[in-house]
């Protein structure tokens, strides 16, 4: 069967926006296949810079969303695997603040749309702020970050004519295999929450803990949510957006004003730094989970929200969440996608909110900070006063304490953009939650898709049926069946 575009046969080489021609626009520079992202790679820097920079002045992605305040209380005892102070006593608070928000859409957006949710929580510690900027989803639809500028794009609006194209999407979708996973989820259930109160939320990435003696753990971070998980039907989130675009924000704030106080259960799934080299799921797959029955979920405390911002601006629209932002005891991985974050994220900061945007009181550490930065737009503190901005200096200026220097970590590998393709497994999870659905469950995912792939082209909607199919044949023939689309050509739909 062939499934070609027969549009694509004569297409311009692509350049870098100096001419620069682009020999591989699919993986980014790593050191050894799953090593991490190397400065270097001037390609993905490009895309990242440029996509930060397309809107004002609201957020580029998660633009639409709600905010509240609130705590969180430490119930488990993890100090075996990290040093971080917030989780050191039994009982011990942290102040925090708290934004869920949907992807695509653009501030005025309704709540109820199909699209993933941002679950971001920024932690006020004493050792600075802990931002943990995660999804309701605990994978995502790349795995290489030089590609996530290009996903949105197929998500957005179509330069053409300012709408947004479910051929586009579904053109990106089936081009990318390892998006399958996601897909699966967002046109579940799950993919329309019943609110912000009903879903769960994930860090998605690994990030790590580090323990008092300098060993080193990789995690993944699951907020579970106590009110139980609640979705609307297609139906019910399409009424909602006509009659109620702002449910889900609504819903958060009347809760907390009425005293319902929403509340998450924090846990942590751990793994071994050694067992990260030879665990046949890798480990740093933003495509991937690591199964429960491996990595069980260990309790770490409660999130609740008890108080709405008082003004919306101030709280939550200058709100600047970065997984940059971790605190002794923690740190990062390996994962191409978190580790362009890590320099994507700051830079969309100072590009919508300015250089300082840190100053900001709602980003503003309640622990001490001492730098050398100075000046630039919207400085409204003292600016560091009389004290020197250089270092090493004489005069008593802040000074690097070796303590705090991040645990070092082994590479090996040669410099390269590696197939990110190559060796993975594109299907098998998606599969896997297909087959744990109920009945009901799997035919409201097959109107889903069927209901939003109708009317795009059919060699598309074939190369996309495939995926399905690869993942679990029923899951294809299903899709198939639904948009009814012969599938006598297809040798992967026809066994049982």
């Amino acid at each position: 069967m062939k499934t070609d575009n027969p549009e694509t046969k004569s297409c311009p080489m692509m350049t870098t926006s100096s001419g620069r021609p682009v020999g591989d626009n699919q993986n980014s520079v790593t050191v050894g296949p799953r090593g991490p992202v190397l400065m270097e790679d001037y390609l993905l820097f490009e895309k990242m810079a440029q996509f930060n920079r397309e809107r004002i002045p609201e957020r580029v992605v998660h633009a639409k969303g709600a905010g509240a305040h609130g705590t969180f209380t430490v119930t488990g005892d993890i100090t075996k695997y990290t040093s971080a102070k917030l989780f050191n006593t039994p009982g011990k608070t942290t102040q925090l603040l708290a934004r869920f928000s949907t992807v695509a859409g653009e501030k005025g957006s309704a709540d109820t749309a199909r699209d993933p949710r941002g679950f971001s929580v920024k932690f006020y510690t004493e050792e600075g702020n802990w931002d943990m900027t995660g999804n309701n989803t605990p994978v995502f639809f790349v795995r290489d970050a030089i590609k996530f500028g290009d996903f949105i794009h197929s998500q957005k609006r179509v330069p053409a004519t300012n709408l947004r194209s479910p051929t586009v999407m579904w053109d990106f979708w089936s081009l990318s295999p390892e998006s399958l996973h996601q897909v699966t989820t967002l046109f579940s259930s799950r993919g329309t929450p019943d609110g912000f109160r009903h879903m769960h939320g994930f860090s998605s990435h690994t990030f790590s803990l580090i323990n008092a003696k300098g060993e080193r753990f990789y995690c993944k971070w699951h907020f579970l949510t106590m009110q139980g998980i609640k979705n609307l039907t297609a139906a019910q989130a399409e009424e909602l957006a006509g009659t109620d675009p702002d449910y889900a924000t609504r819903d958060l704030h009347d809760a907390i004003q009425r005293g319902e106080f929403p509340r998450w259960r924090l846990c942590v799934q751990i793994m071994p730094e050694a067992e990260a080299e030879t665990y046949p799921i890798h480990p740093f797959d933003l495509t991937k989970v690591w199964p429960h029955k491996d990595y069980p979920l260990i309790e770490v405390g409660v999130m609740q929200l008890n108080a709405n911002p008082k003004n919306y601006f101030n709280e939550v629209e200058q709100a600047a969440f970065s997984p940059v932002s971790v605190v002794p005891g923690m740190g990062f991985s390996p994962d191409k996608v978190l580790q362009a974050r890590l320099v994507s994220y700051p830079d969309a900061h100072r590009y919508r909110l300015g250089t300082n945007f840190e100053t900001l009181p709602v980003n503003r550490p309640v622990c001490p900070v001492h730098t050398y930065n100075r000046d630039g737009a919207m400085r409204s503190d003292e600016n560091g006063g009389t004290a020197p901005n250089y270092e090493p200096n004489s005069f008593g200026g802040p000074i690097e304490d070796a303590l705090y220097r991040e645990r070092p970590y082994k590479v090996s590998g040669d410099v390269n953009r590696y197939d990110h393709h190559q060796g993975n497994d594109d299907f098998m999870q998606a599969g896997d939650l297909f087959r744990l659905m109920p009945p009901a469950e799997k035919k409201a995912l097959i109107d889903n898709l069927a209901a939003h792939m109708k009317g795009i082209p059919e060699h598309i909607a074939r190369r996309q049926i495939e995926h399905f199919a690869k993942a679990d044949r029923a899951y294809g023939r299903g899709v198939a069946e639904a948009l009814e689309i012969n599938v006598a050509e297809a040798q992967l739909l026809l066994a049982p």
